[in-house]
């Protein structure tokens, strides 16, 4: 049943040491994150770690560029633009923008459409709320999507795909096929051009003649 819970019960704690513990939980045994750790209505958690990910991923590009500029690291096969080529006060603003408007509304609007995709397949799923927070913890390994290289790019792109993939059917009650095939749309918009995940991909082809 998809609806929104006014009062949340169970989910995630608050606080930093709360963050770092649903990262390597999300990472180590993601089965049962997803079990245990998605409570109907708790958004809240879920979209400030998205936020820190993203805060980290943006962070980190930004300081490639600047490393970049000294003659001190190279951008590799990518261009930066993002916040990369602003002032620090201009990228600053722009950081903020990211984090409070782009970020909740690009994963509100693709866990609206995952909804939808959903209807047919899943009788017995999740809330809304839930299909937010599996979005949003399936993240973790984007925080290194900022570095300069493609492969590590793709391998962690790739990886929040799998994770977000094995959190809906978890969490939706539905087999993994399934679950792929309902769930390819919103993971190619987070992790293919959210994170950038198909531009490496474009860039490890061409890099190897395809």
């Amino acid at each position: 049943m998809t609806q929104w819970v006014e009062n949340p019960t169970g989910g995630r704690d608050r606080g930093p040491a709360a963050l770092v513990r649903a990262w390597v939980e999300i990472l180590r045994r993601p089965r049962r994150f997803f079990r245990t750790g998605v409570a109907p209505g708790d958004q809240a958690p879920g979209l400030v770690f998205a936020a820190t990910v993203v805060l980290f991923e943006e962070v980190s590009r930004y300081a490639v560029v600047k490393l970049a500029q000294r003659g001190l690291l190279s951008t590799g096969p990518f261009d930066y633009p993002a916040i990369g080529g602003f002032s620090p006060g201009v990228a600053v603003l722009a950081l903020f923008a990211i984090l409070v408007f782009v970020t909740p509304a690009t994963v509100h609007l693709t866990a609206a459409l995952q909804t939808l995709l959903l209807l047919p397949v899943a009788s017995d799923r999740g809330g809304v709320s839930e299909t937010v927070q599996v979005m949003c913890y399936a993240m973790a390994p984007c925080l290194l999507a900022g570095l300069p290289s493609a492969e590590v790019r793709v391998l962690v792109t790739a990886w929040g795909a799998g994770l977000y993939l094995l959190g809906t059917a978890v969490v939706h009650n539905i087999r993994h096929p399934v679950a792929a095939i309902v769930g390819a749309v919103p993971a190619a918009i987070i992790f293919g051009y959210g994170f950038r995940g198909f531009q490496a991909v474009s860039v490890l082809a061409a890099d190897y003649g395809f």
